[in-house]
């Protein structure tokens, strides 16, 4: 019996201290988590408005270059050549997938896109990430809507190919774009950006 005790006391005790130390490294690290979150959202917005940067400069051509600016609780960056991008974020097939698109300045043409994370079957859907994939969109017109195709299929200035084998992940990306975009769209619209 008293064995039993001794070992839920060992057991509490070593919880206990576990737990602490594990709160205490959170809380250390925790400022450093936040500036790599910060870092990476940078260099997404860097990418997709086609700037180039360095690790060691990345901050000063952020500044230098890109605007923040928030409509209806909503943020927006926009680059020094009048570019407009912002986040978009939505249901896969497997998970969230998460990005930047810019768009150029008549608000109607895809500048570029960048998806940040997503949880989609590697070798697969997981290639929505890809720059390959990506860079279709390029030029591509928002309105009325994207829309992603079969592969090899694309002709019209809105369409997209698609990626052989992951259709549901296709299809689930231009809604979360379609999406994300008339969202955005009106709120720039009704704020006079």
């Amino acid at each position: 019996m008293k064995q039993r005790i001794l070992m839920i006391i060992f057991v509490i005790v070593l919880g206990t201290l576990s737990t602490g130390l594990l709160t205490s490294v959170n809380q250390h690290l925790k400022p450093k988590i936040e500036k790599n979150k910060e870092l990476k959202f940078k260099s997404a917005l860097l990418d997709v408005f086609n700037i180039e940067y360095t690790k060691e400069n990345i901050e000063e051509v952020f500044n230098r270059n890109i605007q923040v600016f928030e409509k209806d609780n909503v943020k927006f960056c926009k680059s020094s050549d009048d570019k407009i991008a912002f986040e978009f974020l939505g249901s896969g097939l497997w998970g969230n997938i998460t990005g930047i698109i810019a768009l150029k300045p008549d608000l109607e043409t895809i500048y570029g896109i960048k998806v940040i994370h997503q949880e989609e079957t590697p070798g697969l859907g997981g290639r929505i990430a890809e720059k390959e994939f990506l860079s279709q969109f390029k030029d591509k017109k928002i309105l009325p809507q994207i829309v992603i195709i079969s592969k090899g299929k694309a002709v019209k200035e809105n369409e997209v190919d698609g990626i052989t084998g992951a259709t549901m992940t296709s299809k689930a990306f231009e809604d979360i774009l379609n999406k994300n975009i008339q969202r955005y769209l009106a709120i720039l619209s009704s704020s006079g950006q």
